[in-house]
Formats: C-alpha cells, sequence, structure tokens
C-alpha cells in the first residue's frame, strides 16, 4: 500500500528537513510539528539563500498555505 503524504512527513519529526515555500523562500530547520493544513514548526530555523544560510531563527511557525514541498536533509 502506498504511503500518504503525512505519514512521510511524520516520519520525518525530529529530524532536520528544508521547507521550500511558494515565493521561493526556504528554510532548514528540525521539524517539531505539523497538522493536516501542513502548518509547520522547526527548531534551530534558519532561512537559506543560494545555499547559503542568511538569518537564524529560534522556532517558527510556516503557514501550510505557503508550502510548496517538504524534504529531509542531511547536514554536513
Amino acid at each position: 500500500m502506498a504511503e500518504r503524504p503525512l505519514d512521510v512527513i511524520h516520519k520525518s519529526l525530529d529530524k532536520d528537513v528544508l521547507v521550500l515555500l511558494k515565493r521561493g523562500s526556504e528554510f532548514r530547520g528540525r521539524l517539531i510539528g505539523y497538522d493536516i493544513h501542513l502548518n509547520v514548526v522547526l527548531a534551530d530555523a534558519a532561512l537559506i539563500q543560494d545555499g547559503e544560510e542568511v538569518k537564524r531563527y529560534g522556532k517558527i511557525v510556516i503557514r501550510g498555505d505557503n508550502v510548496l514541498a517538504i524534504s529531509p536533509v542531511e547536514i554536513e
């Protein structure tokens, strides 16, 4: 049976993810929460531009209607 989208996101809890937003912004952080609307909560979040961290945040909430994609990342 195929996995459902929320099942895949649930497997990423407490792991580092990259969240791509509709207007081109990218945030990287540890996924600590989400809901059925894809509102996501990231800890140790950072705004990423051109592959480089440009601003650090502590904990942020990203509204689900802005989310284009959520991807697990490997921290180097």
